[in-house]
């Protein structure tokens, strides 16, 4: 009884450990493994909210420990890629050259503005009795997934011409203040959450991710904004469709 009850706080946990490795990974620079550590953080999310249900022990020191993990694995981590994209964009130095320098560079230092933006969110998430089934703004999943997967469509996509978009601190100081007004914007978005596997009660969400999953096949990781794009617009146009239906 009381693993049950214990099992969802330690998925969580498996979360925050593999946000501190990805932190750690962020901040010397190895944004491939720290996306790696983001995408299996992110994958026990999904988990422990799922088997809290599952085993109906859903409690108030979850959702905090919850939020906290997703703090560190989808707040202070995309944050950092970031920084370390537009640093890498706007000059040739490293973080650790950055700190220790003489003149202060204030660019680099804008990508904080996604770990400050997710914060407000995951703190306004709690509190806010609209975001039970669904979501106000983009998740700070969704938002980690699409900034870890920058670095990796520069290192890793064959289409050149995004390539050279993504290393410029201009597009990138956009991306930034975009995340930052996506992740608390009043937009209505759909939720990921599964209280059960069966087609009748999931079948939309089924077919999102299908469509991600051939997506991700055909374009690889250049697939990923493209995912969380077709996500915001499938929301807003199922929201407005909802509204038309109760008119």
């Amino acid at each position: 009884m009381a693993l049950k009850k214990h099992l969802p706080n330690l998925i969580t946990l498996v979360n925050l450990l593999s946000g501190c490795i990805a932190v750690l990974y962020a901040v010397f620079g190895h944004l491939e493994a720290a996306a790696l550590f983001v995408a299996i953080g992110i994958g026990f999310d999904f988990f422990d909210g799922f088997a809290a249900r599952l085993l109906k022990v859903e409690g108030e020191l979850g959702k905090q420990l919850d939020s906290l993990a997703d703090m560190v694995t989808s707040g202070l981590v995309p944050g950092i890629v970031m920084m370390q994209m537009l640093l890498k964009a706007s000059s040739e130095n490293t973080l650790e050259s950055l700190l220790v320098a003489a003149t202060f560079q204030w660019l680099p230092f804008c990508g904080l503005l996604v770990t400050l933006a997710s914060a407000y969110r995951l703190a306004n998430f709690n509190i806010d009795t609209r975001q039970t089934s669904s979501f106000v703004g983009l998740p700070t999943p969704a938002n980690t997934l699409l900034i870890v997967s920058l670095p990796l469509i520069c290192k890793h996509s064959e289409f050149t011409f995004v390539v050279a978009l993504l290393q410029n601190k201009y597009l990138l100081l956009v991306l930034t203040f975009l995340s930052v007004y996506l992740l608390n914007a009043e937009i209505p978005l759909f939720a990921l959450k599964f209280k059960n596997f069966s087609w009748r009660d999931n079948e939309f969400k089924f077919l999102f991710l299908g469509l991600s999953l051939l997506l991700l096949l055909l374009l690889q990781f250049v697939a990923v904004p493209l995912i969380v794009l077709l996500y915001v617009t499938v929301s807003f146009w199922k929201h407005l469709r909802g509204i038309k239906a109760s008119d």
